[in-house]
């Protein structure tokens, strides 16, 4: 196949020329993004990352192309109708490090309760004394966990070793899974109401667009923490100040953002000549997230560990020659 590879590490190339041996690879330095002119009659696979949209007119640049292979999980930075109007199979990897984000939404809530990068800060700043950074148990709190998959099932494990009660949540709740777990389905009010801290492992659709919003927040224990390490948009930013601002929340450990992208290219969304204001405002709100004292964010890296990386790519690869043998995996669209 002919390939267009984004976004790949140094250490890419050599290994996936290695396993697609016959196919006609071009790696590109960066996201897709960055090639807005690219065009290529011949091309028929695009490899990428979440960090780039594909729309209905990216692909109108490459009129032979047959599949878009995305290095994640998550595929809503691709144009789905566009790509099934034109014939284009889009593939995922479904599960790669669901222990891997786990372990990430944990070493966030660590960091929450025990005030770790508080006290970091401070021995930095030469003040090496424990006061005013008091933190809480783990041990005998609540946790709820919205989305109870591969992910949702490795949290629920940590967090019951860590001797918490935990409540779960989903669309279709599984008795068996429940019992085997050890863990309590409750709705979603409910959830809310009686966690001390809510953590989030649901894909990123129409149906979860916004789900933490400021109608769904009245019900939240106050003084709770929210942890999400799955989509930005699945919390409605303006609410999620507006919890902070109003003591609902007491802090909030966020892997993800909403407009993301926009934080990323500040520059380019400022000097727009029609410079979207719902995108200037989720920006706005965003900076003051990254100011707030209980608020911990990180750059979308819950996925990013040595091991994970490596799976996510071999993944890939198989699903390039599968498809190529006519036996597509993964297929999302």
């Amino acid at each position: 196949m002919n390939i267009h590879y984004f976004s790949g590490e140094a250490w890419e190339e050599p290994f996936v020329r290695g396993k697609l041996p016959n196919d006609e690879i071009t790696f590109h330095d960066g996201p897709f993004s960055a090639y807005a002119d690219l065009t290529d009659l011949a091309a028929e696979a695009l490899c990428t990352f979440i960090e780039s949209k594909i729309t209905d007119a990216d692909m109108a640049r490459f009129p032979s192309l047959k599949l878009i292979a995305t290095r994640s999980t998550g595929f809503d930075h691709i144009d789905l109708a566009a790509a099934s109007a034109r014939g284009i199979c889009v593939a995922n990897v479904p599960f790669y490090g669901e222990n891997t984000v786990a372990e990430f939404a944990f070493a966030l809530l660590l960091a929450l309760s025990r005030r770790v990068i508080d006290a970091d800060e401070r021995v930095r700043e030469g003040v090496f004394s424990p006061k005013e950074l008091r933190g809480f148990d783990l041990a005998g709190k609540t946790i709820g966990v919205i989305g109870c998959g591969h992910i949702g099932m490795h949290v629920i494990k940590m967090a019951n070793g860590f001797g918490m009660k935990v409540l779960g949540f989903e669309v279709h709740p599984d008795p068996k899974r429940a019992q085997e777990g050890g863990f309590t389905y409750a709705t979603m009010p409910d959830l809310l109401a009686q966690s001390d801290i809510i953590t989030l492992h649901v894909p990123y659709n129409e149906h979860t667009h916004h789900l933490i919003n400021a109608d769904t927040i009245k019900n939240i224990k106050k003084g709770a923490y929210l942890i999400n390490t799955a989509r930005g948009a699945v919390v409605d930013t303006s609410a999620l100040v507006g919890a902070l601002k109003d003591g609902t929340l007491a802090g909030a450990a966020l892997d993800v953002l909403e407009e993301e992208g926009d934080l990323a290219d500040e520059v380019a969304l400022l000097t727009n000549p029609h410079p979207n204001a719902e995108e200037l405002r989720v920006t706005l709100e965003n900076h003051y997230l990254i100011e707030h004292p209980r608020v911990i964010v990180t750059p979308h890296v819950a996925f990013n560990t040595i091991e994970a990386v490596e799976r996510i790519v071999a993944a890939t690869i198989d699903n390039i020659k599968n498809f190529a043998a006519g036996a597509p995996t993964n297929v999302v669209s």
